[in-house]
């Protein structure tokens, strides 16, 4: 994998010796979700319905997350895309349980779901009356088709313009039950059809879907897939400027329903940067990246550059259920310097591959079905060849860089690649969605690097000083400290990448209650204190 671009620059910061920054906490003015690490996970992988899901959090995960995402569990969660491609937006699948069951669990915690803008099923019951009826269909102006955006046609340069996510142009030649055959807009699967969400139908269906959160107690919204919604002739049809139009218009509705929005987009850094400005919250892909460059690299030149320019309203993540993103660090289409230099992107990626005895390498790119072209698939644990003290330096970045940190379910447990599951679906991500026995998750929390997480977890939680003022430094390019600070607590992080090794110190949570002050160490040797429960 290569990425091509003119040479990095970053202004003088590449050669400092130290530097710092300060920075508050990044949520929003007025924002509703909890200052708290967040869990994501489907609900049939990790416990089987939302039912034992509730008990989990009021259980073994009672105290450690303050939201959780439900990847989707529309109808039917086990469509082509792992839940991606809804039948049916506004139903719970059945053996996951029901809406009510969705309202329980915001009781526990902030429910975050999926609205799955860009497309719909072909099972879904809109497209099958668009089938059935063609033009004179109720729904026939909520599927996107070649037409719609080319009434004229279009020259090859403006279809080659069309920015993505994957091999070959996003069109599929089906042929309807009226006998029609049309040319849909298929941006990922020939079974996921584009919603036009410029047209009144499509406007009404995410209408309906938003109002259906709002009932259940949905408390935050995932726009997914949201940069490639909006085509237009002889544009990327990605992120341009009528998609960000779009995405206000879209987040205004959330907001009078009392949703916040979080944004999902993999796109050079600069484009995140400008997006962070108009929303609520939006992930930083950047940083898993960054932290396994400077865990391999044993330098922090490029992480200390980001972590002083990225914004501050953002939502951490390791792991999640697709890939590890490349594209998020490279370089832009034009040509704008990434955050890492050509080189260093192919030898992260090699890295992975080593370190994970080539397994990723089985899941990425041309090597599986499903695949993204700027992902790497693999678990965060294997990527770092399974070390325990690298896996627990890379979650103690993550939780000290400001925003709201996620956790994906195999990632908390510190899971490896599934590839048995892998060779029998054939889907790259698959690698990365394992489906955990009751035993083997009871085991799991027993594990030396779990429990460790889970200690980390809850200082992250706990410790009020994550409420108030974070002073990022860089003392030299192997160095990194962050400290919090808050009306006399404090919290500091203290990495040096060169020995690979984390040190955690922390006041005592009230000067009244006697408690003396804590530590915490990514070293497996070292016994980890019994930190505020």
């Amino acid at each position: 994998m290569t990425a091509k671009s003119r040479p990095l620059k970053y202004c003088g910061l590449r050669e400092a010796r130290f530097s710092s920054v300060v920075v508050r906490f990044g949520g929003q003015k007025g924002a509703i979700v909890k200052n708290q690490v967040q869990l994501i996970t489907y609900v049939d992988r990790l416990c089987g319905d939302l039912k034992r899901l509730a008990l989990m959090l009021q259980g073994p995960f009672h105290g450690l997350f303050g939201g959780v995402h439900l990847l989707p569990f529309f109808y039917p969660i086990d469509g082509a895309d792992a839940g991606f491609d809804p039948a049916d937006h506004t139903q719970v699948d059945p053996r996951l349980g029901d809406w009510n069951d969705v309202h329980t669990l915001s009781e526990e915690a902030d429910v975050m779901a999926d609205l799955i803008v860009n497309h719909i099923s072909t099972a879904s019951p809109q497209f099958k009356d668009f089938s059935r009826n063609g033009p004179s269909s109720l729904f026939a102006g909520m599927f996107l088709t070649y037409d719609r955006v080319f009434p004229t046609g279009a020259h090859e340069e403006e279809l080659l313009r069309i920015y993505r996510p994957r091999p070959g142009l996003p069109f599929t030649n089906a042929l309807l039950e009226s006998g029609e055959r049309r040319l849909l807009w298929t941006t990922f699967t020939p079974q996921q059809v584009d919603i036009d969400v410029q047209h009144p139908q499509g406007e009404a269906y995410l209408q309906t879907i938003l109002s259906t959160f709002q009932t259940a107690g949905v408390r935050m919204i995932r726009l997914d897939a949201v940069g490639y919604a909006i085509k237009k002739q002889g544009t990327s049809c990605f992120m341009i400027p009528e998609t960000f139009g779009f995405i206000s218009t879209l987040a205004s509705q959330a907001h009078d329903l009392g949703m916040e929005v979080l944004v999902e987009i993999h796109s050079h850094y600069s484009q995140q940067l400008e997006i962070a400005r108009q929303v609520d919250w939006i992930y930083d892909f950047a940083l898993p990246p960054l932290i396994l460059h400077s865990l391999f690299a044993r330098e922090c030149k490029a992480l200390g550059h980001w972590l002083r320019i990225r914004p501050k309203n953002c939502i951490t993540v390791l792991d999640t259920h697709d890939g590890i993103g490349v594209i998020d660090v490279g370089a832009g289409t034009s040509g704008e310097p990434g955050l890492l230099e050509p080189e260093e992107i192919d030898s992260l990626v090699e890295t992975i591959h080593s370190r994970s005895k080539d397994q990723s390498r089985k899941a990425t790119g041309e090597a599986a079905n499903n695949l993204d072209l700027y992902q790497v698939n693999c678990t965060f644990f294997d990527a770092l060849g399974q070390s325990e003290d690298e896996y627990l330096i890379a979650r103690a970045v993550q939780f000290f860089v400001p925003g709201i940190p996620q956790v994906y379910y195999v990632g908390l447990l510190a899971g490896t690649n599934d590839m048995e599951l892998l060779a029998r679906t054939q889907v790259g991500r698959d690698i990365n969605r394992h489906y955990y026995r009751s035993t083997e998750l009871e085991k799991a929390l027993q594990a030396l690097p779990v429990r460790k997480l889970i200690e980390l977890i809850r200082i992250r939680n706990s410790h009020p000083s994550f409420a108030g003022t974070a002073k990022i430094e860089t003392p030299s390019d192997r160095n990194l400290t962050i400290t919090w600070t808050n009306d006399g607590h404090w919290t500091k992080l203290d990495v040096d990448f060169a020995k690979a090794q984390a040190v955690v110190t922390y006041s005592s949570e009230s000067p009244a209650n006697g408690l003396q002050g804590g530590r915490w160490e990514s070293r497996e040797n070292v016994d980890f204190p019994k930190v505020m429960q």
